[in-house]
Parts: C-alpha cells; sequence; structure tokens
C-alpha cells in the first residue's frame, strides 16, 4: 500500500512541475489573431518607430528588390513589445504564419521581430527556407552583426547589414 501511495505521489508530484514549466501557447481562429497581432503595412512594419522615414524606405526597397528577383521574402517587424505572448520565437512564427510572409508552395518566408521593451530580437524562417538559412546560422548573424551594432542604438545599421548577409547566403 506505501508503495502505491509513494508512486501516486510521485506521479503528482511530476505532474505538477511539468505543468508549472509549460509556456503560455495560443491556439486561436483567424478572427481572434486579428485582435491579436497586428496587421501588416509592408515589409517593414516599423511599429516601434525605430527607424526613420528614410531608412523605412531604404530597407522596403531593398527588401521589396530581393522578393521580385527571388519570390523569397523577408519582413521586418518592430513592437513595443510582444504582450500577450511571452516567447518571442513563437510570437515571429505566429505573425509570419499570420501574414504569409513568403509563398504557399516555397513556404519561403523570413520574419524579423524586434521586441524593444524587452531588448529581443528573433529571426524565424518558413520550413522551405530552413534548408538553407539554419537557426544556427541565423543565431551568428544576430550575434555576430545585429547586435554589436544594436549595443551602439544602430538599429538601421544592424538589421541592414543582417539582411546583406541573410540574402547573400540565400541566393
Amino acid at each position: 500500500m506505501k508503495n502505491i501511495i509513494l508512486v501516486l505521489f510521485a506521479f503528482s508530484f511530476i505532474n505538477c512541475i511539468s505543468q508549472k514549466n509549460e509556456t503560455k501557447k495560443f491556439d486561436y481562429t483567424y478572427k481572434e489573431a486579428e485582435t491579436i497581432l497586428p496587421k501588416p503595412i509592408g515589409l517593414v512594419n516599423d511599429f516601434s518607430f525605430v527607424f526613420n522615414q528614410h531608412e523605412r524606405n531604404e530597407l522596403e526597397k531593398l527588401l521589396f528588390d530581393y522578393s521580385q528577383k527571388t519570390t523569397n521574402q523577408i519582413a521586418i517587424v518592430t513592437v513595443k513589445n510582444i504582450e500577450p505572448y511571452t516567447d518571442i520565437s513563437d510570437y515571429a512564427k505566429d505573425i509570419g504564419n499570420f501574414w504569409g510572409v513568403g509563398t504557399r508552395e516555397k513556404d519561403n518566408g523570413l520574419i524579423i521581430v524586434m521586441d524593444m521593451s524587452n531588448r529581443t530580437i528573433r529571426i524565424s524562417s518558413g520550413l522551405g527556407t530552413e534548408e538553407i538559412l539554419s537557426d544556427s546560422f541565423l543565431k551568428k548573424i544576430i550575434d555576430e552583426t545585429i547586435i554589436p551594432e544594436f549595443k551602439q542604438e544602430n538599429y538601421y545599421s544592424g538589421i541592414k547589414s543582417g539582411i546583406e548577409r541573410i540574402i547573400i547566403e540565400w541566393n
């Protein structure tokens, strides 16, 4: 009888720990997503006004020209925060899917999300993109190219340099 009680206690304890460590995932309909996620305004979605107008125009032209040349699509999103999300990876994946970044046939989209209040950045790619641009490669771009510029508050330079490296690799 003691063994049964110990097993039940252990199972309950493990179950409590696993539930505590779960991150909140959002399962929502398209209609609900419209109230949770921002609507796209272009390839550069600078909702936090990180870039000046000239920088936004330059980035938009770079991304548009690349998309026209290759059908690969890159979108930039800056937000004040990712609430109600707590994980920028989930936010980036969901916003990329909701917006339909890339083509459906090739799943060749890539989205760069900057959460300004938490000072985090994530580059999320479609499955068709991951064959060429691995998560480790994208993390290396963030760590070696983008973050050093961000530390100097050179957001435009960091993003543009990161995108240029991505484009070279993705061609």
